[in-house]
């Protein structure tokens, strides 16, 4: 199947199962963070859309644990900036119907939690198709080293994604299940 085919499919059975509430746990992430000896303490999160896992808890969780929590914000040409977001500040409906911060102040992440509709075992994934988050990791790789954290619930997996040179693997996909 081609990226478009794996989308369109992964994207019924997500809406299909959205009903389950199923949750992923911090606990998982931070226990990732810990194993690598990740010590950064910004986090590029985002705000859930289209029946993609809800990070927000997520975001409040890691807020408690003194992390500087930052949102995307798209810009022209599909690329975005993440910017510094509290979990008690309002946000701003953008083009696409998704929220974004409100505060004009731009945080590089140090880990990242990458949305995606569809992965696979290689660390793979398809988004939406707007290439938004291989360009912005190929860009702050530039900057810094940033730890990429796919969240997905094991539905969304795949055999095989096809790959391309401008698509980026993750560190890490965390789902519901045990990983």
């Amino acid at each position: 199947m081609n990226k478009s085919q794996i989308r369109k499919k992964i994207l019924k059975i997500r809406k299909k199962n959205s009903i389950q509430n199923l949750k992923i746990d911090i606990k998982k992430i931070l226990k990732f963070l810990k194993k690598k000896n990740i010590k950064g303490k910004i986090l590029g999160g985002y705000y859930s859309f289209n029946y993609e896992v809800d990070v927000l808890k997520i975001l409040e969780d890691f807020e408690k644990h003194s992390y500087t929590i930052t949102l995307p914000k798209i810009k022209k040409n599909y690329k975005m900036d993440f910017f510094e977001w509290s979990t008690n500040e309002p946000l701003l409906v953008n083009k696409y119907g998704i929220p974004e911060p409100v505060l004009n102040k731009i945080k590089f992440p140090d880990i990242l939690l990458v949305p995606l509709v569809a992965y696979d075992k290689n660390l793979n994934r398809v988004g939406y198709g707007g290439g938004f988050y291989d360009r912005y990791i190929q860009t702050i790789k530039k900057y810094k080293k940033v730890t990429t954290i796919g969240l997905a619930y094991s539905f969304q997996k795949v055999n095989k994604i096809p790959v391309n040179e401008n698509d980026i693997k993750l560190d890490i996909i965390i789902t519901e299940k045990k990983n």
